[in-house]
């Protein structure tokens, strides 16, 4: 078996973060030999960081480190930054049950070389509906990947993908950016689907005013990678 680093944003988690990180570290000592899980906090002092704090005390398999400041990309970086597994993964805490993340680190387990990421089926309401297509229809255009759910997580890869561990993004676009490299890398994909989850708790942080930034965003990316001299190849993600 292989160890495992799973990262953890932690965005006002602190009503349900006890409760749902033994049931991920359950669901993963079935599967993994060794496992790390980092919880990075990202939010306001609400009680996350005690909560986080506890499950460091009780199991020495969880790390805890508090983000400088906001953003999932940076929660995400800080933590893939930390982790030592040969295979890493990160997830919303809030979107995922222990279940799907067994299943992405198991797919990973039985295809080393993959990068998994999962394909949410059903969005919540029609306006999320049409603002996800339209984000994921210019990211196809963009950058001539043919996902449908570019921030789905869990998102799981080898460690020994360099470039993913070289993420840029402090932002919401780190999704993004991580499949944009694995074109360029020629990283493959491997899509699994997930049933519509409901949230832990709280309420999704996507406003118009951060789907308008993800938007423009994206053009931003392009530039970006391409000033890094990664260029983009289409690749096929095996279903």
């Amino acid at each position: 078996m292989t160890d495992v680093s799973v990262v953890l944003p932690a965005y006002r988690a602190a009503d349900h973060l006890q409760r749902v990180v033994p049931e991920m570290v359950t669901e993963l000592d079935a599967i993994a030999s060794g496992l790390e899980i980092i919880i990075v906090v990202n939010g306001p002092r609400d009680g996350t960081d005690e909560a986080a704090q506890t499950l460091q005390e009780s199991d020495p398999r969880v790390r805890v480190v508090r983000a400088e400041d906001a953003g999932w990309g940076r929660a995400v970086r800080s933590g893939i930054d930390l982790a030592s597994g040969d295979i890493l993964a990160y997830t919303n805490l809030a979107r995922t049950t222990p279940a799907v993340l067994r299943k992405a680190v198991q797919l990973s387990l039985g295809a080393p070389g993959y990068v998994i990421k999962a394909n949410r089926m059903v969005r919540d309401s029609v306006m999320r509906r049409a603002g996800s297509l339209m984000y994921n229809l210019e990211f196809r255009a963009l950058f001539r990947v043919p996902v449908f759910d570019v921030n789905g997580t869990p998102k799981v890869f080898p460690s020994t993908f360099t470039e993913l561990r070289a993420l840029r993004r402090d932002d919401d676009l780190i999704d993004a950016e991580l499949i944009a490299v694995c074109a360029s890398c020629g990283y493959d994909l491997l899509e699994f689907s997930v049933p519509p989850l409901p949230r832990h708790s709280g309420r999704s942080t996507t406003n118009l005013a951060s789907a308008w930034h993800m938007y423009r965003g994206l053009l931003d990316l392009k530039r970006e990678l391409g000033r890094r001299g990664l260029t983009h190849q289409l690749i096929k993600p095996r279903p």
